[in-house]
């Protein structure tokens, strides 16, 4: 039996398209891809083109971009009737404003640099029924012999037109100054009557702090090193309705006014955040070598000087013939803000580091080598990393090496945790248990060896993180100790206690149960049972307060309304007969009491399906 079927479709991406406005008609169709002498149709409107010379790269022009061309325009017999050529001066135009016939828009946009095309043009796309006398028939299909020569983009920056770009000069490479970055620029802004407002041969300035007006601004973050472009600005990204007064070398502005601003990007320091807070800033004085930078571990040497905000220098190593200053990273050799930059940085790069107190040396006066520190002072280190000898990675190992470098890890875990130094103790034990995460290739004895690093190093990981309060991580760890050995119980007790700050008091009721009945004499285990059953008392009595609450408003209700119908104390039920406004009181009250007892009934019976649930997930 034969069936039709339909294809299902994608109402996903409908639904995207719609919301957007998008109609899969009007999308262009892509440019066909032609060899010299090969013609073919171009869209859907009739144009054919013939590729006469092959273009240069792969970029063409877009629509605003102004275009400069040679043509020949023919008609069909070979008639002349226009030539850029003869005239010896080339075409420009802006490419698809309608400044031009639109089978040139159309035809134009699908040429590179270099190009050389014969388009034929259909009347409707040219010059239509009433053609152009005397020189153009009525519907004269067209021919155009088009070289494009070169073209100038010009950008409609903010996309409200408010700040138009146009590209003079093509700048290197693909990347564009960010918000932090540190540009330096040469510019000139002149009124639309050709006045000299403001100038500089070169200044910096940092892109989210902006220079002279907005519009600078704006431009740089979509400028390539070397770019130099024409600005056309309008009031909104300059100085609006109040205009600027003439200051200095610089002239008056009037309000409301348009000018234009000649911008080249010359460089830039790319400044990035270290910290997430941004109170650690490393702003690239010199790009460094390659790709590759120092790990937790690794042994680095540098160049380096700190000052105070006031260019005082408090200390100064690895200059003046003097060896590079060396230590390790992660290691607390020196101060966290250059700890955390200085591994963010590769080799032979040289930055200046802005590290806040919070990461230098605090509130308290810090006596260093050359000056003392004062306290809550932000201070500034102009470093060089001059090498380094990465700590060895586990791809590197071979299996017995990632077990010795676990156990390893695991110790230096030991004693930052007995300092208190939880968060580095945390990355130690997860950095054991990352070398031997994967023992597929150890032999069965390394296996062994492995399965008692993984439960040690994350039990201790367990305690840093209640120690940290983050709890959830902690019950995780504590669950992947269970997954290897379901019956450890240092594992159940540390997610209990988890887990009773967290307000999961069944799960943690389970958990404490379970260390009983394998351990039932466990001092630790009975103590975090106590406070268990306390915080369930608490909340029982939390919770009794409340409905207790509920049923105290309900007889106020009762009370007041009881108050207000004495002067109609009967009522006509459904079937007609005769009742008392109490009785009908009485049997509400009735249905609110039980619709709050069946709600606190379900409330319990859906937190014991939930911690049932969670309690098979974590088992």
């Amino acid at each position: 039996m034969d069936e039709d079927f339909e294809f299902p479709v994608d109402t996903k991406n409908v639904a995207a398209e719609e919301e957007m406005g998008m109609d899969m008609d009007d999308l262009p169709e892509p440019d066909p891809i032609m060899k010299v002498d090969e013609e073919k149709e171009i869209g859907k409107n009739g144009i054919k083109k013939k590729l006469l010379k092959e273009g240069e790269g792969w970029e063409k022009p877009n629509k605003g971009d102004e275009v400069e061309v040679h043509y020949v325009g023919t008609l069909l017999d070979g008639t002349q009737f226009d030539s850029s050529r003869d005239r010896g001066t080339p075409f420009k135009f802006k490419l698809g404003e309608g400044q031009v016939i639109t089978g040139w828009d159309e035809g134009i946009k699908t040429m590179k640099k270099g190009e050389k095309s014969l388009f034929t043009i259909p009347p409707e796309m040219a010059y239509g029924e009433s053609g152009s006398p005397p020189t153009i028939p009525l519907n004269a299909t067209l021919q155009f012999e088009v070289e494009l020569l070169s073209w100038n983009s010009v950008k409609d920056i903010c996309k409200d037109g408010g700040i138009f770009k146009k590209i003079l000069v093509e700048g290197e490479g693909w990347q564009n100054p960010k918000d932090l970055d540190e540009v330096f620029v040469k510019y000139e802004a002149r009124l639309e009557d050709g006045t000299l407002v403001s100038k500089s041969d070169g200044v910096e300035f940092p892109v989210k702090d902006g220079y002279f007006c907005p519009a600078l601004a704006k431009a740089v973050k979509t400028m390539k090193k070397g770019e130099k472009v024409l600005l056309t600005v309008k009031p909104q990204y300059a100085f609006g309705d109040t205009g600027k007064a003439a200051s200095g070398d610089e002239g008056g502005i009037p309000p409301n006014a348009t000018f234009q601003i000649n911008l080249e990007l010359i460089s830039w320091k790319i400044v990035s955040e270290v910290t997430n807070d941004k109170k650690v800033l490393k702003t690239i004085l010199k790009e460094g070598e390659g790709y590759d930078r120092p790990n937790d571990g690794a042994l680095v040497k540098v160049k380096l000087m700190g000052k105070l905000q006031d260019g005082t220098v408090f200390v100064k190593k690895g200059h003046d013939e003097e060896e590079p200053f060396e230590f390790k990273i992660d290691e607390e050799q020196v101060i966290d803000g250059l700890d955390r930059a200085v591994k963010k940085m590769k080799k032979g790069e040289v930055a200046l580091i802005t590290i806040q107190p919070e990461y230098a040396f605090g509130s308290s006066d810090a006596p260093q080598e050359l000056a003392v520190v004062p306290g809550n002072s932000t201070v500034y280190y102009e470093v060089e990393l001059v090498s380094f000898e990465k700590e060895k990675e586990s791809w590197d190992m071979n299996t017995q090496e990632k077990i010795e470098a676990a156990g390893k890890k695991k110790e230096q875990g030991n004693v930052l945790f007995k300092a208190g130094k939880y968060v580095r103790a945390s990355k130690r034990y997860e950095k054991a248990v990352g070398f031997i995460e994967y023992d597929s290739s150890f032999s069965d004895d390394e296996k062994q060896q492995a399965k008692l690093l993984k439960v040690s190093c994350n039990l201790n990981n367990a305690a840093c993180k209640l120690k940290l309060k983050e709890y959830q991580e902690a019950a995780k760890l504590c669950t992947k100790v269970l997954e290897i050995d379901s019956k450890n119980v240092k594992a159940l007790y540390r997610r209990a206690q988890a887990y009773i700050q967290l307000v999961d008091l069944e799960l943690a009721e389970f958990d404490i149960k379970k260390a009983l009945e394998i351990d039932p004499d466990n001092r630790d285990v009975k103590l975090e049972y106590k406070v268990l059953k306390e915080k369930i008392r608490e909340y029982n009595k939390k919770d009794a307060q409340f409905y207790g609450s509920i049923f105290a408003k309900m007889s106020k209700l009762e009370q007041s309304g009881g108050a207000k119908n004495m002067a109609t104390p009967m009522a006509i039920d459904s079937g007609g007969k005769l009742r008392t406004i109490s009785s009908v009181r009485a049997k509400a009250n009735s249905c609110w009491a039980a619709m709050v007892m069946a709600v606190m009934a379900g409330c319990r019976r859906m937190s014991t399906r939930l911690a049932s649930t969670k309690v098979a997930e974590a088992h």
